[in-house]
């Protein structure tokens, strides 16, 4: 179902690095440091402004795959790593796009399980890279099956 999808390319997308929403998305995850939510003190520092979080681009959006079938729920979060190549700061736009990168399945106890691996990347305006975000997610085989059924009655 999805095999055919890897190496595909999302649309791009523009996001915004808001003081907002980097204050918001600090609070909410419960980490305080003034880099990210103090204006005055990030001035003082080597940095000269506020910075975002090291995992705040899971609030970006990354594009669609054209055709990409995923589930409207069920789908299981699995692994998530992060590769900076330089620090989100406060003011900056980024243009994000994803691949799936792989699709692989394992058998557990819960039958046949589908692990989906997209490689989502930010760049500056500039198209210089600024961070790799790879995750992973699993589709249980109960999901699947549902996705399949949906799509042979002409719901999906």
């Amino acid at each position: 179902m999805w095999q055919p999808f890897v190496g595909k390319q999302s649309t791009v997308e523009i996001n915004w690095v808001e003081r907002g929403a980097v204050r918001a998305f600090a609070e909410a995850i419960g980490d305080r440091n003034p880099l990210y939510i103090d204006e005055e003190v990030a001035k003082k520092s080597r940095y000269h402004r506020c910075m975002a979080p090291p995992t705040f681009p899971m609030t970006f959006r990354y594009g669609t795959i054209q055709g990409l079938p995923m589930p409207a729920s069920g789908l299981i979060h699995g692994q998530q790593v992060f590769h900076y190549t330089r620090r989100l700061f406060v003011g900056d736009q980024v243009f994000c796009s994803q691949m799936l990168k792989d699709v692989y399945e394992k058998v557990g106890s819960l039958g046949r399980l589908s692990f989906l691996v997209f490689e989502r990347v930010g760049e500056d305006h500039e198209g210089e890279h600024m961070f790799t975000n790879t995750e992973t997610y699993i589709i249980t085989e109960i999901v699947r099956k549902s996705m399949e059924g949906n799509k042979s009655d002409g719901t999906n």
